[in-house]
């Protein structure tokens, strides 16, 4: 009998509040990879692929048993729009301005609501949105291949090298 997993793969996509290009500069992608590499070495995802843009990323991660879909995304999100205000707090307090909004619930956001998380359920399926975040970098014009764009899981595809220590081959 053959055991499927608890969770499927899923192909997850974050967007900057407004297409904002807040994650251009690269401190705020590293704050997106610390939180990467803490779910990875927690036993709470099995990170595929990525690729971080100025104003996206694109994930393919796999929720582990103990954790659930649901809660590592907004775990993720929570934590990454924290991390990142308090830097604007400090450093940038001008762009941080730009993230003020009028709800209830928050005095700044950073993240669109309702984030895209799409369950891989074939081999197929998997390797084309593999592909779409490898290419998304050389679509937006950084760099003329995918494996030349740093902040990507695409040099890990094609030399074998994760710069980062948080990718598992799929």
């Amino acid at each position: 009998m053959e055991k499927y997993p608890i969770y499927w793969p899923q192909f997850f996509t974050a967007t900057i509040l407004e297409w904002k290009p807040l994650l251009s500069q690269n401190k705020y992608k590293i704050v997106i990879i610390d939180s990467l590499r803490y779910l990875t070495v927690n036993k709470k995802i099995t990170l595929y692929a990525f690729v971080i843009m100025s104003n996206h990323l694109h994930l393919i991660w796999q929720a582990l048993p103990g954790s659930n879909p649901e809660s590592v995304q907004a775990g993720f999100l929570k934590f990454t729009a924290r991390q990142m205000r308090l830097d604007l707090i400090t450093h940038h307090p001008l762009v941080l301005e730009k993230f003020k909004v009028d709800t209830k619930d928050r005095e700044c956001q950073f993240w669109e609501r309702n984030s895209l998380g799409i369950d891989l359920y074939s081999n197929d399926v998997f390797m084309q949105k593999l592909e779409y975040v490898h290419w998304n970098s050389v679509k937006a014009g950084l760099c003329n291949f995918p494996e030349e764009y740093y902040y990507s899981s695409a040099k890990f595809y094609h030399t074998g090298t994760d710069h980062f220590g948080i990718l598992t081959h799929c």
